[in-house]
Parts: C-alpha cells; sequence; structure tokens
C-alpha cells in the first residue's frame, strides 16, 4: 500500500479493502489480504466475520481453504452511502467489470 504524505490515513475502510480482496480473488489466503491490506491477520477475521454476519459475504469451506462470494447487490451501510451498492464500490475501484 502507497502511504500518501499526510499519513496512513485513506478514504476507503479496511472492511472495504478487504471486501474487494475477497471479490478480486475468491480463494485468497487471509495472510495474503493481511499482507494486501496492511492489517493483521486476526484484524482479518474479524473482518470477514463481520461481512458474513451482515450478510455481505458467504464462507464455503473447500477442505482446508475456505473460498467467499460476494454479494454485489447488496447496499453499503453508511446513511450517506447507503443509496449505493457494493457493485458501485466495485467499479469505483475496478472500473467496469464482470465482478
Amino acid at each position: 500500500m502507497e502511504q500518501n504524505k499526510s499519513g496512513s490515513w485513506t478514504f476507503l475502510t479496511n472492511h472495504s479493502h478487504v471486501l474487494l480482496c475477497l471479490l478480486r480473488n475468491p480463494s485468497v489466503r487471509i495472510r495474503d489480504i493481511a499482507r494486501e491490506v496492511n492489517i493483521t491477520e486476526r484484524a482479518v477475521q474479524r473482518i470477514i466475520a463481520d461481512l458474513d454476519e451482515a450478510g455481505y459475504i458467504e464462507r464455503i469451506r473447500d477442505g482446508r481453504n475456505n473460498t467467499y462470494k460476494v454479494f454485489t447487490d447488496l447496499h453499503l451501510r453508511h446513511t450517506i452511502e447507503k443509496h449505493r451498492k457494493i457493485s458501485d464500490l466495485v467499479t469505483m475501484v475496478f472500473g467496469e467489470t464482470q465482478y
């Protein structure tokens, strides 16, 4: 992650970063998400549990690994952006895609 000169904060939350990682690679390892988002593996586990509990993702057990399905037709949670869907966030970050 590239640090900006005014500090280490970003406009998107760690939850959105983890969600985008899961969408880009549904079988990504927690270790790899942690490295990319620049947070601990435990923090990734908590975020995945939050997303799962809220219904934004489905965790599918695949042997010893997990695969994740992201529900892009659901709305964002905050009152400022709740009129937008996950798919709008994805389009903003990745452009027009097949996600």
